[in-house]
């Protein structure tokens, strides 16, 4: 089935059954058995280390005959308390085994937010508040590791007021993308994720300035009334980086 979809400009991103489901090792198979080896590998319900190590081996066997060496990207998703509190570990594995296999490489993680509810006893609200702690952990685990830490799906897919404001409030947390289940609310998620013109315009300009005063060899110096130090400069290098990667 892979070999005969055309994916166009879009990714081949193909999702597997958690390692603890009993049915990722046969997922696998099936999926290598293409000639066309997925963009992107997603795992869910990772809860520890230790499944990171189990998903690896099998993808290794899985690949062993492959005449080709493309590396999928690997995301993983946090879909319960266990899997928040050892995300930190889940990624540090998932670093070393990527190293020393060669065989992935980790890109982002994915907020399960339904399932983390479910899993904590959690009731779901409007403005999100029971999923703050979850949400801001998830964001700073993912930036450590140089990681997409991809927010989660709002479930009230007619209500695209609020869905506007979740996606502000991720981006504004330093999520780079939002999970989506109905087509309207693509231009949205797009929109607020999306750099905009003049955002795009100003880093620019202030990446411009300061490989200027580098050159110059002075100290701070100030951009359209503000002094500049090196968050701002990455936060501009960020976004020219997104605008490019996406064609903008």
């Amino acid at each position: 089935m892979l070999d005969k979809l055309d994916f166009g400009r879009t990714e081949c991103v193909v999702r597997v059954n958690a390692v603890s489901s009993g049915l990722m090792e046969e997922d696998l198979r099936v999926i290598l058995q293409a000639k066309r080896m997925p963009s992107t590998i997603m795992l869910p319900k990772v809860d520890r280390p230790e499944e990171i190590d189990h998903f690896t081996k099998r993808l290794k066997s899985a690949m062993k005959d492959r005449p080709d060496s493309t590396r999928p990207y690997l995301i993983t998703f946090v879909e319960s308390a266990m899997g928040l509190m050892n995300l930190k570990n889940i990624f540090s594995k998932a670093y070393d085994l990527q190293l020393k296999e060669k065989l992935y490489i980790l890109d982002g993680v994915v907020f399960g937010s339904d399932d983390y509810c479910a899993d904590i006893g959690a009731t779901r609200t409007s403005d999100a508040l029971s999923l703050l702690y979850a949400r801001q952990k998830i964001v700073a685990c993912a930036k450590a590791f140089r990681l997409q830490a991809i927010d989660m799906v709002d479930i009230d897919y007619k209500d695209l007021e609020g869905l506007k404001k979740q996606a502000t409030e991720g981006a504004n947390m330093g999520f780079t993308g939002k999970q989506v289940i109905h087509p309207n609310q693509i231009p949205i998620v797009q929109d607020t994720f999306c750099p905009s013109k003049d955002q795009i315009e100003w880093a620019k300009e202030l990446i411009q300035a300061f490989e200027h005063h580098q050159k110059s060899g002075l100290g701070a110096f100030t951009f359209q009334n503000r002094m500049i130090d090196m968050p701002l400069v990455l936060q501009a290098r960020n976004i020219v980086q997104l605008a490019e990667s996406i064609n903008i």
